[in-house]
Order: structure tokens, then C-alpha cells, then sequence
């Protein structure tokens, strides 16, 4: 068989690739034969416009890692095409390139255990919307679906619970989950989860600890640079016991048999990551190439969201001490006067009045008065945690707290006085009052304010020389 005249026939970026099969059915070697000009050049005179491979030779005949590192998702494709005769076209965008690959596979004959394939490439630095829509219609009309219900959601949670039944119900997969990575905290959080009612997997939310984060950074690297990694067959349980021992030992002990998991990728950050566990492994392709398009829209959408809660927690938050501001307050306290569904059962309200500020601002300045301030937030936060923590005005502070009792809120407000010794000057004057629910949050409200005013008034009694 003639390779090299063959792929010299071609004009786009062309090379012959060898797959060996195995007694058992799988494959072993997978080797790029020979290439044509167009290839060849790719590789010896690499430009930045073009993709730089593990090195700038080319030897024919080599195995492919020579080029770029083992890739699942490449070998897969590879023995699809060359041993199984099935024509490939996929558009692709591997995370260890900055470039888009439109792929094309056609096989060719076999000689013996060794079966040929070509592999064509047209390399592009930017995303060609129309070679991303350019797919199969069951496909397309997957992806649509998903698009329509992620542009028209009103409820972002209930539309992504939609969105992984549905992507599970594709894959028919025992369980699907969207897994949200904060690099800040360096915590994880289950966004959305879908499991069927035969699935002996665990809930994602039930096995996430505290530590499960340093797992996920190990994904990077088994992913090796792909845009997504395909667990399917003993060779790639072997590929994934090589690359990542402990999570592949993991994943085995909890039953699961298959896996495909997908980065979610926006803005150059990485949000988290989607995968289903046991799915239907006779259609693979289908489901690695919906899911491959799915991503981007919902990580779009995960970055819009995210970028919107930010924004609206910035726009809540008083930037000097960190805690809720003024008119997140008044919000608050509109929504319990409106009641409703938002009542609140064994409501709590705490005014803490900072004794001082005035005369530390005149005698030391605004900075001085600044980190008072931020002290005495510091103060509340360790006393009222899990509580609302409002900066009502200047030097005042206001604390929602509820399902508690009269005999908790005593504790808290003494606590708070005694903690404050420890931070030099904080002192406050503390007024609460309890209610058994927000019915009436208008006379809590005043009733918090009054014996505050009565503290205060009784601090300056002891303190004459603290007069503002």
C-alpha cells in the first residue's frame, strides 16, 4: 500500500496514523506512519499561529505521545476509524492547545493486525460557530433544547436540575453531576445532580468532604490536556490507574463502571466540572460530542450566574467592615413586614451602637475610627455566627437572628461585650429584643432600639468623660 503517495495527494494537513490490534479485541501501538508536506511542515516549522507538538522532528513511523501526550479521547477515535472502518469528523478545542481543530478521519486498509486510517486537520485560532453547529441533527436538537432552556430560565437552580436529567436521560447514565469548584475557599459545592432510580452510585452530595478539592486539581493533569476525559473499556481504566492511582481506586470501589468528565471552562477559569457515571457505552460518540458542545453553553451560563451573584453581593455588602449593608437591611426588613412565605420563627433583633467612634475620629483620625469600626464588625462576626449582620448607619450595627430563643440572645450580647475587651477600645451598647416569629418586626424593630439607647445612655452615665 502506497501511504505516502496517497497522503501526498492531499493538499490540507494530512497524516496516515497505525493502530495495532490485540488477540483480545483491544488496540496497543497507535503510530503517525507518515504525513504529507503540509503536515510534516506543521511540525518542523511550527509558526505561532500554528500548534507547537513535544518536538520540532519528524519521525515516521512514531508512536503519537512522541508528538503530544496520551489522549484518551485521540485513541478512541483512532480505533473507531482505522480498526472499526467508521468515517470521524469532530470539532475540537484540547485545553493544551489554544487553537480550534475541524478533524476529519477516514479509514483506509489493514495489513494484518495493523489497521490505517488518515487524519486530516484545518487549524483555526479562533471558534467558527458555524463548524460548531455543523453536526448531526439528533445532536444539534440536544444541545438546543439545553441552549432554549438555559436562555429562558427565570429560576437558574430549577433550570439546571432540568438541564443534568436531561443531559443523564441522554447518556443513560446511572448518575450526572455538575460540580462547582470556588478557587478562593478552595472548596467544592454539587451545583445539580441526576441519578436514576436503579443507580447503586452514591449521591455526589453525600460523599463531598472538605478535602475533595485537592482532587479535583489532580484532573488537569489525567485529562493530559484534552478537552475532556472518556472512561469506557479495561484500556482506559488501565490509562486512568497509570495517570491517577488514587481516583481510579476510588471511582472502582463505588461501583463505577464507566465515566466521562468534562472541565467547565470560562473566561480562562476553570468553574468546575460535568460528568455522568455509568452511561451507555455503545454510543459513545454521540454522547462525548453533545456533551462536548453542552459545555460551553452551560459554563457560559454558570459564568454569567456567578458573575451576577458577585455583583449582587458586592452591591450588599459594606465595603469598610464586610458585613451586610444598610440597604440590604432595609430589603431585609421590607420583606418580613410584607410576610408571606418569608416569616420567621423565633425571631431575634440586636442593636449594637459603638461607644466612641465620634471621639476616636476627632482625636485620631478617620483611620483610627476606620479600624474600630472594622473591629467591632470583627466582634459580631465571632459572636453572631450564622446570624445577619447589618451596619445600619456610622457606628450602628443591626443583627436578624432566627429560630432561636430569648435565653440565646441574652448569652450572645454578653458574649459580645466581653469579647470586645480584647480589642483595645470596642465597646458597644447592646439592646435585643425576641419575638416567638416576624409577624410584628416593626415593634421588634423598636423595642431593640430602645434598650440600646437605654445601654447607652447608661454607659455615659459610668462614663461621663466619654460625652460626645
Amino acid at each position: 500500500m502506497d501511504l505516502q503517495g496517497f497522503v501526498n495527494m492531499l493538499d490540507i494537513m494530512t497524516c496516515i496514523i497505525s493502530v495495532e490490534t490485540k488477540e483480545d479485541g483491544s488496540y496497543g501501538d497507535i503510530r503517525i506512519v507518515t504525513g504529507n508536506p503540509a503536515y510534516i511542515s506543521s511540525i518542523e516549522h511550527a509558526n505561532p499561529e500554528e500548534p507547537k507538538m513535544l518536538t520540532s522532528k519528524f519521525e515516521p513511523n512514531s508512536l503519537y505521545q512522541t508528538y503530544f501526550p496520551t489522549d484518551p479521547n485521540f485513541e478512541d477515535f483512532c480505533f473507531r476509524c482505522a480498526v472499526l472502518k467508521q468515517p470521524m469528523h469532530t470539532y475540537v478545542h484540547p485545553d493544551r492547545f489554544d487553537f480550534w481543530f475541524n478533524l476529519y478521519m477516514m479509514p483506509l486498509g489493514s495489513e494484518g493486525n495493523i489497521h490505517y486510517c488518515t487524519y486530516s486537520q484545518v487549524v483555526s485560532k479562533y471558534a467558527d460557530s458555524e463548524q460548531m453547529s455543523n453536526t448531526s441533527a439528533s445532536i444539534a436538537t440536544d444541545v438546543l433544547n439545553t441552549c432554549i432552556k438555559l436562555r429562558g430560565a427565570t429560576n437558574f437552580q430549577h433550570t439546571m436540575d432540568e438541564v443534568i436529567s436531561d443531559i443523564r436521560k441522554l447518556c443513560d447514565a446511572q448518575s450526572c453531576v455538575i460540580l462547582l469548584t470556588d478557587h478562593e475557599t478552595r472548596k467544592c459545592s454539587v451545583l445539580c445532580e441526576s441519578r436514576n432510580e436503579y443507580s447503586m452510585l452514591q449521591s455526589m452530595r453525600g460523599i463531598l468532604r472538605d478535602d475533595f478539592y485537592e482532587l479535583t486539581e489532580s484532573w488537569k493533569d489525567t485529562i493530559g490536556g484534552s478537552n475532556g476525559l472518556l472512561i469506557k473499556n479495561r484500556h482506559d481504566w488501565e490509562y486512568l490507574r497509570e495517570k491517577n492511582p488514587n481516583w481510579c481506586e476510588s471511582l472502582l470501589k463505588a461501583n463505577v463502571e464507566s465515566i466521562v468528565l468534562f472541565p467547565l471552562n470560562n473566561g480562562g477559569e476553570t468553574l468546575g466540572y460535568i460528568w455522568a457515571c455509568n452511561f451507555d457505552t455503545e454510543n459513545t460518540v454521540k454522547i462525548k460530542e453533545t456533551i462536548e458542545l453542552t459545555v460551553y453553553f452551560v459554563a457560559s451560563e454558570i459564568g454569567n450566574y456567578k458573575l451576577l451573584d458577585r455583583l449582587k453581593r458586592l452591591s450588599s455588602i459594606d465595603m469598610l467592615t464586610g458585613v451586610l449593608n444598610r440597604n440590604e437591611m432595609n430589603n431585609r426588613v421590607d420583606q418580613l413586614r410584607k410576610g408571606g412565605g418569608d416569616e420567621i420563627k423565633g425571631l431575634g433583633i440586636v442593636f449594637a451602637d459603638l461607644n466612641g467612634l465620634k471621639r476616636v475620629n476627632d482625636n485620631d483620625g478617620h483611620e483610627a475610627g476606620d479600624l474600630l469600626l472594622k473591629n467591632a464588625a470583627m466582634v459580631l462576626q465571632n459572636v453572631f455566627i450564622g446570624d445577619q449582620i447589618f451596619r445600619a448607619g456610622g457606628d450602628e450595627f443591626m443583627i436578624l437572628l432566627s429560630y432561636t430563643s430569648e435565653e440565646a440572645i441574652k448569652e450572645k450580647c454578653a458574649k459580645a461585650k466581653k469579647l470586645s475587651k480584647k480589642y483595645g477600645n470596642v465597646s458597644f451598647a447592646l439592646g435585643y429584643s425576641f419575638h416567638n416569629d416576624s409577624s410584628d418586626i416593626t415593634t421588634a424593630l423598636k423595642l431593640a432600639d430602645q434598650r440600646m439607647y437605654e445601654d447607652k445612655a447608661k454607659y455615659y452615665l459610668d462614663h461621663p468623660e466619654y460625652m460626645r
